[in-house]
This record gives structure tokens, sequence and C-alpha cells, in this order.
């Protein structure tokens, strides 16, 4: 009835039929009942129909619908089925329930009107059984209620408590003796189950036989015969329709089986599972009989688990080997005993016998009523469910699971009809297939043959699913996938030692993509374990038998231990990885033996290995630094080895991992690119290292073959196929370009993002790797894509930068190979249009290539910086610099022909070893003999291509630098923009941007001053090393080094110096309006004061590391000893320089030898190599020429020249030790901080550096001891002087004189400077204006006699009249100044003349050609004299002190500076700094700067280009001559 009530909520008849009945709804509701009626389900048409017929009588008993229709529709329902009367009398049965627990007397009365209205059509009989007494009695059926219900209690007494008394004595055994005999005789006739029944009814009645007993007999003859299903059932169906009496019988027999002596037989189950299959019983009867209890099966089950957990706990223990030996044996004892007396489950042999019979049904409802997989841990029935498995896919298996080639067995369907379908096609496996499947769970390892048809039947469905590319499957692929993880993964691991399943498995596997697989791994090693207590102990005995192979795992014992290790493998993976993983972690030296050792694993295996690792690499409970904070942790490194290896090795899918270190890099974390790094080192073989030697770094610069034979440390070999691999994964999940840019984003997100409270160490130290990664993936990309794959998938270089937000050096470094492709293929296309052998033509066609595809590079590169870089520096320069590599610009000629010599050497060896067989000789030497002529090949075809893109070069050089502003402007954005962001690129970046110098120098490029870049690199190097990490430190020292072989093969001879740059642009001293005039050679800086200039470079670098080295900071102190170990063939190359590095350096190894012994190391190493360099160093004299004045009587005011000094000639020995070891010592203790000190700041001695440079302390404790320290030295030098080794050519009046006027000079200098720093462009023609009348004014003073040195200095472009050649009176300086290194006596008369005549240029000496050097002109003064003045000397120097002071900090501020990285690296050099020496009487040195005549050179220069640019400005003559507009360069 609740069934009944349940059906009947869910059919509502429409409120539209009640209220148009006569029109239409009458017929919709005939018509549907007829359509109930008509389906074949009997018992879900009658609970239609009796919903639809409760909806009609509901609506009449609310009054919504009149009585007459009511009924007569109901009797028009009575025609549609036989037994609608008794349907009918059930809804009213229902109805009577409910209307009498209604209050509304109403409905009531509605309902009785209606039951009274269909009692013509309805029997009485039928409303007597269903309705209740009260309502029978207010229809008029019955009189009374209470007497009706009397007369029903008798009746029940009657039927169901009466016992039916049979007469024992009464009854015969002959009639159970013929009983037997008739269902005992044979079967196989005519005999059927009818007549024999009638047979036992005649016996029954003949013999007075118990019915009960009959039955009995006929269950124990039937269960001897168990094998006449067909006879028994339907006998036992017809003698005994009730159900709960067989049941009981049933019980019985299982009741007298439970005793511990007896044991349930198999045919009283068949009998069972055989009534309960044709439902003559119902197995919830059954059940109750059967043992044992449910809940003892749930307590054994926990036992189970608990025992088992207890093995694993004892495996994992260390225990005593007496100990464990007494436990294996107990434990063996406790199993004998499970064995020799197996509980006696019934529930589980009725379980069985239902499974063979094929009654799966019942037999699902047995299971569920257990905890999982306990059914099935019993072999017998784990076999009877395969079997049943086995012919229910057999048809399915046989269309499209059986492989080509393959018979099997076919196998016999059951005879049972009622048994489970068939499968036909892959939906049908959704029926039945998958629950048994599921229900077997770990299981089905008991029947490999059902493993491999599962598999091969998923096989068959991917194939499917895979070709028709539809998604309405994808329910059938989670079916599928349930199955590998639920049953057919555990089934595995209980299986032993099978890699046929597992390769099987991984047909099946390979199919689906990582994620599922790396999902169903993950299942497999972190859940399944754990559901089931077999799969517990066999954890714990593959840990147990892991730690054993791996205790004795080394190289000697690869072989064994791989079998071993391959063996357990085959069932467990996950375990034993995890196990051998855990242990690499922490014992880096077994990663060798373990990847040796895993050759003889299956596909499926090295796929799990893959996800272990990743699994391993992903811990989150792992710290992937060390404690330290300063360095990542070692088994990070280790597992980073072990990937590269393995991968490389074995042939395992990528993609998983390289998906994984791209979410890492998305997440903005980059420690785990230590892993790509090593994958892509190992299976492509692109090492990354700085620390090359200069033959690999030479090998580096030519072809690919050249740099596998010769560029790397170690021999690459049979990488083609690994890296092929490699590429194929990356481009087949698009990671390649994402990989790029995440790393090419990363390299700041490591200092901005990650750095924020990580140890600057490791902030370096991970910006190396990711920058390193970078590299070497470029480099693989590079050199393994195809041009079609690297262009379709690189983007233009705007895009990069702009959209992707790239670096510029990183976006040129992914576009480079794409241009180089692209420029190639062009080329190929050209010369196949146009036939010509000619080379000229080839070259030709090259440049039109070069030009077609660089025009829109030069278009691109616009947008990526302001338009005011592009005033000076040319898009085509600029793309041309980033375009170009090594490879371009020379061949490699000694590296390749030093690999070939190799290689033959090797074939020699080859020859002349008879331990080699013939055969291995003969493949050695044709190898050998194939390198050669690829190299010899590749060097030819580089030569040609260099000769090509020189010419191109030379072409385009005229066009690369404007020179709108300064030439100081020109190298500042050449610097900032092209050569340093890319020589801390990579270690042959740094290479190529020291031969881009000097190529741009040798092509003679207009606009470039070679001089100034040259000198921008070495002068002030601190910001540089301070903001590099350690691995652009060892590339910028690499810079350095090349940068100063260029410049020392130069300083050492002067044929060399003269050849390349005797007449070359960039030494120029002087510019014209009129350009280049190559054939005059005072514009050109000379040899001799090139090689001052080279001193000073090296006196530059001293100072900067020894500032370094003092700070105190790891950064400089680390990043110094870099790069001087880096430029330690080049420099140091002056004895005393090196000295005070050695000083430097032996103090830093003494105070971190305790704190710092990454630092104590270095230092250490570069001491000892200093030391051995110690013999190849020369003192300073022979570095460069140093001059002391001759003793004359020729005035100070004329000695010109870069090299006078106010030292006395018979005192030489202390000019070069003395003074210059003082020099060297105040340049040392004066590199400290940024502000240049331009003034003397008090009355206390001063030392200026040999150059005449002016720079502060680092600080202000150690300016003040080193001034103190100075002064006491000098006075000491002073005393020991002998008043007349100077000569006096000067009285004091003369001297005052050219003070005053250098004082009025500067003064009015000033007023011109300041104003020019402060004038915008409009008023340009008003400081023209100023200019030309202060040129007068210096004719005028030239022509009366008058000193020109401060004008000169102060206005380099100003013009000196011709005439000054004629006459001999040429003023050089007024005032003395300091040379930076004092000069020996012999000096020339014609060294004399020549710098006279520079002089007459106004061309700097060695000393206008740099920075601090501004033709020093050296003035003797007498001691005596210097006494008297020495006081008025002091008063005049402080005031011009003080106004010094504040125009210098003026100029500091106005200073402008580069950054590289965030740190200013380079400062706006263009002051000039000159010393005027004044020795007086206590030896007091006071120091005067001379800075002003900076600021009007670049005025002047910056307003000749505007005027030769614009054109808006005629030149000026005189004399109808042409007027030399004189420019010195200022560093």
């Amino acid at each position: 009835m609740c069934g009944i009530v349940g059906k009947m909520a869910t059919l509502i008849l429409p409120a539209d039929w009640i209220k148009n009945w006569e029109k239409s709804g009458k017929h919709e509701f005939v018509q549907l009942c007829k359509n109930l009626a008509e389906k074949n389900d009997n018992d879900s048409t009658i609970k239609d129909i009796q919903s639809a017929l409760y909806e009609l009588c509901w609506h009449v008993i609310q009054g919504n619908f009149k009585l007459d229709l009511a009924a007569s529709v109901l009797s028009d329902m009575m025609e549609l089925r036989d037994d609608m009367a008794s349907i009918l009398a059930d809804v009213f049965c229902i109805l009577d329930i409910e209307t009498s627990s209604l209050e509304e007397k109403n409905k009531r009365d509605h309902y009785t009107q209606l039951v009274g209205a269909c009692l013509f059509f309805v029997p009485d009989a039928i409303l007597k059984e269903r309705l209740d007494p009260e309502t029978l009695e207010s229809l008029g059926l019955i009189k009374q209620a209470h007497q009706f219900n009397q007369k029903i209690v008798k009746i029940k007494t009657k039927l169901f408590y009466k016992q039916q008394k049979f007469n024992l004595l009464r009854e015969e055994n002959e009639g159970y003796a013929k009983l037997i005999t008739e269902l005992g005789q044979d079967l196989s006739g005519s005999i059927t189950s009818h007549l024999v029944l009638e047979s036992i009814k005649s016996l029954i009645g003949c013999f007075n036989l118990d019915p009960n007993r009959v039955l009995d007999i006929i269950l124990e003859v039937y269960e001897c015969r168990s094998d006449q299903d067909e006879f028994f059932l339907p006998l036992i169906k017809s003698y005994m329709c009730e159900p709960l009496t067989l049941c009981h019988i049933l019980g019985f027999k299982f009741k007298f089986n439970q005793e511990p002596s007896e044991e349930t037989p198999t045919s009283l189950y068949h009998i069972a599972a055989a009534l309960l299959h044709h439902n003559l019983i119902e197995l919830e009867d059954l059940y109750v009989h059967l043992m044992p209890l449910d809940a003892s099966i749930v307590e054994e089950h926990k036992r189970e688990i608990t025992e088992a957990k207890q093995i694993a706990r004892k495996l994992t223990m260390v225990v005593v080997p007496s100990e464990k030996t007494e436990d294996k044996e107990r434990e063996k004892e406790k199993e004998e005993e499970k064995n020799d007396k197996p509980p006696d489950n019934q529930k589980l042999g009725l379980l069985e016998a239902l499974l063979r019979i094929g009654d799966w049904h019942h037999a699902q409802s047995i299971m569920d009523q257990m905890p999982a997989f306990y059914a099935t841990s019993h072999k017998a029935i784990a076999l009877a469910l395969c079997q049943l498995v086995h012919l229910t896919v057999e048809p399915l298996y046989r269309r499209a699971g059986v492989p080509k080639g393959a018979k099997g067995c076919v196998m016999r369907p059951l005879r049972n009809k009622r048994a489970p379908r068939p499968a036909e096609s892959f939906e049908d496996l959704r029926r039945d297939v998958f629950s048994m499947l599921c229900y077997l769970g770990p299981h089905l390892s008991h029947d490999p043959i059902l493993f491999a048809k599962i598999v091969r039947l998923g096989k068959g469905f991917m194939k499917e699913y895979q070709s028709e590319g539809r998604n309405d499957n994808d329910t059938l692929l989670s079916c599928f996938l349930s199955v590998a993880d639920q049953v057919l993964l555990p089934s595995l691991s209980l299986m032993e030692c099978n890699a046929c399943m597992s390769e099987e498995l991984w047909g099946l596997f390979k199919l689906f993509p990582y994620q599922h697989r790396y999902r169903l791994y993950g299942q497999w090693k972190n859940e399944t374990y754990t559901s089931h207590p077999l799969l517990v102990k066999v954890k714990a005995q593959t840990v147990d038998r892991a730690k054993y192979i791996m205790k004795r795992l080394t190289k000697e014992n690869v072989k064994p231990s791989g079998r071993q290790i391959g063996k357990l493998s085959h069932s467990n993976p996950t375990i034993l990885f995890d196990y051998i993983l855990s242990q690499i972690q922490w014992y880096d030296n077994l990663i060798g033996p373990v990847v040796d050792s895993l050759k003889y694993l299956t596909s499926l295996n090295y796929d799990v290995m893959a996800y272990c690792i990743i699994e391993a690499l992903a811990n989150p409970e792992k710290e992937k630094m060390k404690h330290d904070d300063t360095t990542i942790s070692s088994w990070l490194q280790s597992l980073a080895s072990l990937c590269g290896a393995v991968f490389r090795k074995y042939p395992i899918e990528l993609a998983g991992l390289l998906q994984y270190v791209t979410n890492t890099l998305k997440a903005g974390k980059s420690f785990d690119l230590l892993i790509l790094k090593e994958v892509v080192q190992k299976m492509a073989g692109i090492e990354i290292t700085d620390e090359m030697t200069s033959e690999q770094m030479e090998a580096m610069t030519g072809g690919e073959q050249l740099k596998a034979e010769g560029g790397y440390f170690g021999q690459i070999r049979n990488t083609k196929k690994s890296s092929q691999r490699l590429k194929d994964a990356l481009l087949d999940h698009e990671l390649a370009l994402p990989l790029c840019l995440l790393m090419a984003q990363q390299r700041n997100g490591v200092v901005f993002l990650e750095g924020g409270e990580k140890h600057l160490k490791l902030v370096g130290k991970l910006y190396d790797q990711c920058h390193d990664t970078l590299v070497q993936f470029g480099g693989f990309l590079a050199s393994n894509l195809s041009t079609e794959d690297y262009i379709k998938r690189v983007p233009s270089i705007d895009i990069l930068c702009n959209q992707f937000h790239t670096p510029h050096d990183a976006a040129f470094f992914l576009s480079r190979p794409m241009y180089g492709h692209q420029i190639l293929s062009k080329y190929d296309e050209l010369k196949k249009a146009e036939k010509g052998n000619r080379q000229q033509q080839k070259v030709h066609k090259y440049v039109a290539a070069c030009e077609l595809v660089m025009s829109p590079v030069h278009e691109a590169v616009v947008s990526l910086h302001p338009p005011r870089v592009w005033d000076d520096l040319r898009p085509q320069f600029y793309a041309t610099f980033w375009s170009l590599t090594m490879y371009d610009l020379a061949v490699p000629h000694s590296a390749y022909d030093r690999e070939v010599k190799k290689l033959q050497a090797q074939v020699k060896a080859i020859e002349e070893n008879p331990d080699v067989p013939l055969n291995k000789k003969k493949k050695e030497k044709e190898r050998c003999t194939a390198l050669q002529d690829k190299l010899q090949e590749e060097e030819k075809k580089q030569l040609e291509h260099v000769q090509r893109v020189l010419h191109r070069l030379k072409l385009e050089k005229d066009n690369w630098l404007l020179a709108k502003s300064t030439k100081n402007e020109t190298i500042t954005k050449f610097l900032q923009l092209c050569l340093f962001p890319r020589c801390i690129f990579s270690a042959i970046d740094a290479v190529y941007c020291a031969r881009f110098v000097e190529l741009v120098h040798q092509q003679k490029t207009p606009n470039f001053c070679t001089l100034l870049c040259y000198d921008r690199v070495f002068s002030d190097i601190i910001y540089t090393v301070a903001s590099c990490t350690e691995n652009e430190s060892r590339r910028y020292g690499r810079f350095l080094c090349c940068m100063l072989e260029t410049v020392t093969r130069w300083h050492s001879d002067r044929a060399v110096y003269e050849k390349e740059c005797g007449n070359y642009p960039g030494f120029l001293t002087i510019f014209r309006a009129t350009g280049f005039d190559g054939g005059n050679k005072a514009d050109q800086l000379d040899y001799e004061n090139f090689r001052h200039v080279v001193h000073k470079w090296h006196y530059k670098l001293t100072k900067a590391s020894v500032h370094c080295l003092e700070t105190g900071e790891y950064t400089h102190i680390r990043n110094i000893l870099i790069v001087l170990t880096k430029i330690l063939p080049c420099y140091p190359k002056v004895l005393n320089l090196g000295q005070a590095l050695e000083c430097r350096v032996h103090k830093i190894c003494q105070e971190e030898k305790e704190k710092r012994p990454d630092l104590y190391a270095l230092a250490m190493g570069y001491s000892g190599q200093l030391k051995g360099r110690k013999v190849h160093m020369v003192p300073e004299n022979e570095f460069h020429h140093k001059e002391q004045p001759v003793r004359s009587a020729t005035p100070a005011s004329q000695q010109n020249g870069p090299g006078a000094t106010a030292k006395p000639a018979g005192n030489a020995s202390k000019s070069e030790e003395g003074a210059g070891e003082d020099a060297d010592r105040s340049k040392e203790k004066s590199q400290g901080t940024t502000k240049p000190v331009t003034k003397a700041n008090s009355t206390a001695a001063k030392v200026t550096t040999s150059n005449g440079n002016g720079a502060t302390n680092s600080t202000k404790a150690i300016k003040d001891r080193d001034d103190k320290e100075k002064s006491g030295k000098e006075k000491k030098e002073k005393k020991e002087k002998t008043p007349g080794s100077t000569p006096e050519t000067k009285g004091d009046s003369r001297r005052e004189k050219q003070r005053d006027e250098r004082g009025a000079a500067g003064k009015e200098e000033r007023v011109p400077r300041e104003g020019k720093e402060k004038t915008p462009k409009a008023d340009r023609d008003k400081q023209k204006a100023e200019e030309k009348s202060s040129k007068e004014e210096n004719k005028a003073k030239a022509g009366n006699g008058e000193p020109q040195e401060p004008t000169r200095e102060r206005d380099p472009g100003a013009k000196e009249p011709k005439s000054k050649e004629k006459g001999g009176d040429r003023s050089a300086v007024s005032g003395s100044l300091k040379s930076p290194v004092p000069r020996s006596e012999s000096a020339e008369s014609e060294r004399d003349h020549k710098r006279r005549k520079i002089d007459t240029h106004s061309s700097p000496s060695h000393s206008s050609s740099v920075k601090h050097h501004i033709n020093y002109i050296s003035v003797a003064r007498s001691t005596s004299r210097e006494r008297e003045m020495d006081k008025k000397e002091s008063e005049n120097i402080r005031g011009r002190s003080k106004e010094k002071k504040t125009e210098t900090e003026k100029d500091r501020k106005d200073r402008k500076r580069v950054s590289i990285g965030g740190h200013p690296v380079l400062r706006e050099w263009g002051r000039c700094y000159s010393t005027i020496q004044s020795i007086s009487e206590n030896a007091n040195l006071e120091i005067v700067w001379i800075d002003r005549c900076v600021s009007c050179l670049l005025l002047k220069e910056s307003r000749h280009d505007k005027d030769k640019l614009d054109k808006k400005e005629k030149r000026d003559s005189s004399g109808g001559k042409e007027e030399k507009k004189q420019y010195p360069y200022i560093f």
C-alpha cells in the first residue's frame, strides 16, 4: 500500500481536464488509462492506473468533480483489464484510510457516495476484503461491523493457528521408499515434473505422508542430483508455492551444518542459489538462517587490517635478528592454523554458488552486506566473479579487443537465461560489467587473462574515442578511468612480477593524457594501499625489499641489483620509486648506480618514475633552501641531477615535468628551474658555464659542429634522440615560448618579488640560475627547432617587449636566431631567382636580403626607447648590434685546426692500437674522417658568411651614428643600451661586445670615438661590479679582459698602434667643422700619449679594485675578486699597482678566513695566481715613458708637455718610488664615495692622484687618517730635498701675476658655464653672441703676448692666431700643472718641439685625450722663493677653494648617471680636472682643481653639432681661410 501511495503522488491530472471534462477531459483521461493498460510491465502498469484512478476519485471527494460523471467513467474503465475491479478496490481502500482520519464530514460523505455508486460494477466480495468494517456497514454490505470482526478473527485462527495433526503411526515407510524411487528414477526420457508431481500426490494420499517431510525429501534428492535443475525447480514450484515454508526447511538444513565438526556441502549452496535465482524463496528470508553474523564479519575484517598494519610496522622497525626470526616463525604458525581450519562461512558459500549460476543480482545484494572487497578476498569467490565477467564481455572482446593474429579460447555462455546479458557494445559494459569489476577490486589479480581482456577493451574504446573526436562518450571514459583506478592498478600490485601485464596496461595508459595518468598514479600511491589488508602487507614487503636492495647497490653490482629492482617494480613501482627517491635526496652518490640499474623497467614503470619525481619535487613539507637561507637545498639539487640523467637515458615522457616547471614559474617561484637546466643540459648536450677556457670560448664562436666538438667540457655524444624527444614534448604541448617568456620575466621577479626576505647571496644565485637556464633553453630552441617552427612561435621584437614585457636583452636573444634564419632563407631565394656565381653578386644579394628582413625590425625597435635616444643612435645600428653574434664577426681558424688535428691524432691512435678489432677500427676511422670533413666544410661556410657580413657592415657604418648630441652622449647611450646589457648576458656575448667595439673602430665609423668608449669602460667600474651577480661578474670580467687584450696589443708595439689606430677617427682628439682630415697627424693621439692613457686606465682599475676590497661588503669583494681573476692575463702589468692589489688581497685573506670561507677561497686563489704573474709585471717607467724636467733656464711657462714636473732632477729615484707610491696610496684611499672633491678642503696638505684625479675617500675617518699620514710623509721628504735642485726661473711677482690671471679667467669662465647649463634652446642665439665676444677677447690676449694656458684650458674652442706659429713666443700655460707621473731627465728636444706643436693646435696631449689629463705643464720653483711666498699663496688658494666648492656641488648634481639593474654605474663624464702644484717652504701641497673649462667645451661641441645638423648658421671664416673649430674629447 505504501508503494501505491508513493506512486500516486507522481501522476497529477491536469486541472483543464476536470474543467473541460465533457469537451475533452473525459477523452484524455480514458486515452491515458488505455495507454497505461497496454504496457508490458505489469507492476508499473498497475501502479500507474491506480495513480490515475486515485486522482480522479480525490477530485470527487474534494467536491471538484461530479459524482455521476466519475461513476460513469469508472464503469467504462472496467473493460480495460480483467483485474480493474481489484485495482479500483485498492484505490478505495487507500481513500478509506485517508478519509476516515479527516475532520471534514462532507468529504467522508462524498467518498461513501462514490463507493456506493460503484457497487454495481465492483464485486461485494472484493470490497469486503479491502474496506474497513465500518465503511462496509455504512454502505449496507454487512449488517454489523462488530460481528464481522469477530468472524474474521475466527477464520484467521483456524487458518494460521490451528495445527494440522498427522497420525505418524498411520504413515507407512513404503510411501517414503516409493517417493525416493520416484524422484531418483532416470529423467532422461519423457519424464516430466508434472507427471512426477501427480505420483507424489498419490503417494501422500495413499500412504498418509507428511507434506513437509515430502518436501524435505524432494530437497534432499535435488541436493544429490543438483545437475537436474530443469526437473526439480518446476517440481518444487508446483509442489509448494509458499516461499516462507521452503525457507524454513532450507534454514534447518543450513543450521544442521553449522556445528564445529560439520561442513556445509556445496550442493546445498547450489540448490539454495537456484531457488533464489528462480524467485522460489526470498534472500531476506534465507539470509537470517546463515552464519556467521554480519557483525562478526565486520570484526574479522577490522582484525585483519590491524594485523596487516602490525606486520607493516614490524617490517619498518629495526629488530634484532633473533627476534625477527622468532616473529616470522610465529606468523607462519598462525597462517598454517588458518589454512588448516578455514572458517565455514555459509554466506560466502551461497555467494559463490550464486556467481556460478550467474545470479548477479542476489550476489551483489550479499556483497553489499559485507565490508568492501571482503567477499572477493576469498579466491573461490573472486574466480567465480571473474568467470562471470569473462562470459559477459566475450562477444565485445571478440569484436573489439582481440589483437591481430590472436585466436584465444572461446567461452561458452551460460544456459541460464536469467544471467547478465552479454555485452555487444561498449555502452553495454555500463549495465553490469563495470559494477562487477568494481566489486572485484584488487582481486582481479587472480585472473591475469581477464586483466588483459579488460585492458584490451579499454584500448579499443580509446581508439574509437580518439578517432571519432566526440564528447558524448565522456561517461564511458570516466568509467574506464575508475576501473583503472579501483581495479587494474591495485590488481597489478598483487600480481607477482608480471612484466607482461605491466606492458599491456601501458598500452592503455599511454592513450590517456598525462594529467589522467598522473592522477591515477597519485591514487595508487597514496590511497590504494590503505584500502585492503593484503595491499597493506604488500606495501610493507615492498619497502622492506627495496631497503635490502638499496643497501647493497654499488657501481660494481649494478646489473644484478638492477634486475632485482626491475622485478620489484613490475608490481609496485610507486612504493619502490618513492623509497629510492628518498635515498637519493640524502645520498647523491647513488644517482649514477640508480640510473644505470633502471634499464630493466617497463614503460609503465618509467612513466610512474616521472610522476614520483614530480611529486617529490612538489612536496610542500620540504624546504627548498638550506637553513642558512643562502643556498638551494641539496635534495633539490640531487633530484634535478637525477631528472637530467633519467630523462636522457630512458624514453620517459617529459610533458608533465615541463608543465610542472611552467606552473612554478607562473606562481613566481624559480627554484625548480634547476630541473629544467639539468634536463636541457643532459638531453641536448648544451652546457652553460662561465668557467670556459679560452680554447672553448674560441670554439663557441664557430658553427654547431665545432661547438659540439670543442666548446663543452664533456664530450657530447648520442644526444640526437634525447634532444628530439625534448623538442617534441615542447612543441606538442606548446611550452617552448611560454617557458622562455616566463624565465625572462622571472629574472626581475627573483629580485623584486622573490628576493624581499631572502639573503642577497641566494637572490644572486637564483637570478643566475634563471638567466643561465634562459640562455641554455634559448640556445636549445635555436639549434633544434626548424626555421618554420621557430618563426611561427617567436613574435616580433616590439610585441615581445611591449606586450609580453620581456626585457630587451632577452627579447633580442630569442629573436636573434629568427633573424638569422630569415636572412639566410631570403638570401637563398634571391640566389635562386637570379643565377650568378660571382662573389660580388652574392654579397649584394646578401645585403639585399638583410635589408628586406631587418627593415621591419628597424621600425619595430623605435618603440622600445624614447625618441631622444635615436638622436644619436640610428635604429639600424641598434638592431645590427643586437642581431649579430660572434659567428658573424670572425672565423675561429685556430679552433677548427685544433679540432681537426685532434681527430687526426685519434685516427692515428686507432690505427696503432692492435687491441681494437678491425671492424671497430673501421667504424671509428669513418666517424673521425666524417667529422673532419664536416668541420672543414663548416669553416668554409662560416668564412663566406663572415665576409658577407663585414661587407654589409661596411656599407651600413656611415649611417650608424648621427651624433646630434655630444660624443659623450653618444657613447653613453651606446654603453647603456647596447654594450653593458649584452656584455653580462653570456660569456660569448661578453666577447662579442669587445670585438664589436673593435670592429666599429676598424670600420672607421663616423662619430664614434674609440678612445672615449674605452675610457668610459675602464675609468669607473665600481658601480657596475657592485650591481652584478656572481655569474655576471665573470662575464663582465671576461668582457674587460677582451677589451684589455685589444688595448694591450696596441700598447705593446708602436707599429701595431700606428697601423690599427694611427689614422683612425676613433683616436681623434680634435674635431673640425669640415670633418676628419686624415692627413693631419696633429689631430690624432700619438703613441706615447696613448701609453700614458693606458697607464691611467690601469690605475683607474686599481683604484676601483682597492675600493671594492676595502668596503667590507660581501658582494663587492666577491665580484671584484672574480673580475680581477678574469682580467689577470692583461692586468696588472705595472709592478707597483700589482703590489697594491696584492697587499689588499692579502688583507682580505686574513680577515675572511674565519668569517666568510667562500671569499677567503676566492682571495687565496687570486693571490696565488697574482704571485705567479709577478714575473710578467714591469716597473712604471717601462710601461710608459716618464720624463723629468730638463735642467735649464727655460721658463716654466714655456715647458709644454704632459710630463713636466716640479720635482728635482737629482732625486729621480725618489720621484719614481716615493712620489709614485704616495700618489698610488692617495689614489687608493680616495675612491670611496661618489662625491668628487674639486678643491682642497683645508690648509692641511692634500695629495692629488698621479693622473690629476680628484676623488674623495670612502669615509671621512679614513680620509682624515690618510691626510695626516700623507702630510707627515711629505714633510719628511721635503726636508730631505735640496733647495738647489730646481732652477729658479721666475720671480715672485711673475708667479703672483699668473695666479691673478688664472683667477680672473676662472671668474670670467664661471658665468658662461652656469648660463649654459640653465639656458634652453630658445636662448641659444644670445649665448652664441656671448661666445663670440669671449673668443675676440682671447684673441686680443694672445696678440698681446699674455699667457694663454688658462684661457685655452677653459675655452679649448677658441682660435689661436696664425702668428703664434711664426713667432717664437709660444705661450703654453701660465701656471704649473702637476704631471700624472714624473718624467726622467732624458727628455729630448724633438719631443718638446712636438708637444709645443700639439699645444699650438689646442689638441690635448695624453692628458687632454683622457678625463684627467689636460696639458699638464710643470713649472720649477725655487725652494727659497717658495718659502717666502708660502703664506700668501695659501691664503689665495683658500679663497679660490671656497669659490670653487659651491660650483663643484652644482656640477656633481648635474652629472648624469647611467643605471643597469637599478644601480648607477656610469657618471656623465666630461669634467676636466687638472692640478696646480705649489711647493711651499713647509712642503704643504695645496690642490687647485680646474673644472670650469669642460662645460664650455661641451657647450661649443653641442652647438657645433646642432649648427652642422640644422644648417641654420654660416661658418665663420677669417682671411678667406677655413676657420678651425676645435672640440677636444673630454673624459
